[in-house]
């Protein structure tokens, strides 16, 4: 199983999506207990939420379960919310705060995960943006995400739609800010946030460094916004998601306008 899937692009935007992946491999998958193979924390359909809507764009998915290593935390496992409930390098707790496995892994173990798993996964994300910087002399990532909307051991109360996180607009130029709260505040069907509960994680912090020409934004989508119900089977509905990418579609293409004013110049 190849770690991660890449599609090439041709225009200056990425698309990462880092917790849509299912697969595991055998040792981890017997360890988990039932709750943790249930996998209920998975970005369900993120990426085939996200197919197709910006053409030219450079897609990057891990395919490996985020209980393998979670690669949009920092590989020394720092946490990205101190003092707030959320899940590490290796969950040991699901989003609800249960316990997930029957064998924790070592931090051997989880050493190893980072090599086999997030090193390969950032190294496709890191190899997009270059190349994207060298087509165009600037690169947008767009880290793609979704959650459950009510989880009240990590957010009080009901996640809007689309939660928009800069790193407290340290990752992007405000433009880019701007045009995707512009586009989500336009439309009436979905509630929107800037940095709320969800600033950014260690993706839009690691890479977005708008000052080099990089720069990274994340959306975290309620689930509600697209599936069936926020419970297994976890349904994609047509429905829903094809009024939600009309959305999403629109913040990508401004993006995508907004980059040849972003140029950094050698």
């Amino acid at each position: 199983m190849n770690p991660v899937s890449v599609k090439e692009g041709s225009n200056p935007v990425v698309i990462a999506v880092p917790h849509a992946g299912v697969w595991l491999p055998d040792d981890v998958r017997a360890r988990l207990n039932a709750r943790g193979a249930a996998l209920a924390d998975t970005d369900w359909h993120v990426d085939r939420l996200y197919e197709g809507l910006l053409p030219g764009a450079a897609m990057v998915v891990a395919n490996f379960h985020r209980y393998v290593v979670d690669p949009n935390r920092p590989p020394d496992g720092a946490s990205l919310y101190p003092g707030q409930n959320t899940t590490g390098l290796v969950a040991t707790t699901d989003f609800d705060g249960e316990p997930i496995w029957t064998e924790p892994p070592s931090p051997d173990e989880v050493a190893a995960r980072v090599a086999a798993y997030h090193a390969p996964y950032h190294a496709a994300v890191s190899a997009a943006l270059e190349a994207a910087k060298a087509r165009h002399g600037v690169a947008i990532l767009y880290d793609a995400h979704s959650i459950r909307s009510r989880i009240p051991f990590l957010f009080d109360g009901t996640l809007p739609d689309l939660c928009i996180g800069t790193a407290d607009g340290a990752s992007c130029a405000e433009a880019l800010c701007e045009a995707a709260l512009e586009v989500g505040a336009k439309s009436a069907r979905y509630s929107h946030v800037l940095n709320g509960r969800f600033k950014g994680g260690w993706t839009t912090r690691h890479y977005g460094k708008p000052d080099t020409g990089v720069h990274a934004i994340q959306v975290e989508l309620a689930q509600s916004a697209y599936l069936q119900a926020e419970a297994a089977p976890f349904a994609y509905d047509d429905k829903k998601a094809a009024d939600l990418r009309s959305v999403l579609s629109e913040i990508l293409h401004r993006l995508e306008e907004l980059a040849p004013d972003l140029k950094v110049t050698p």
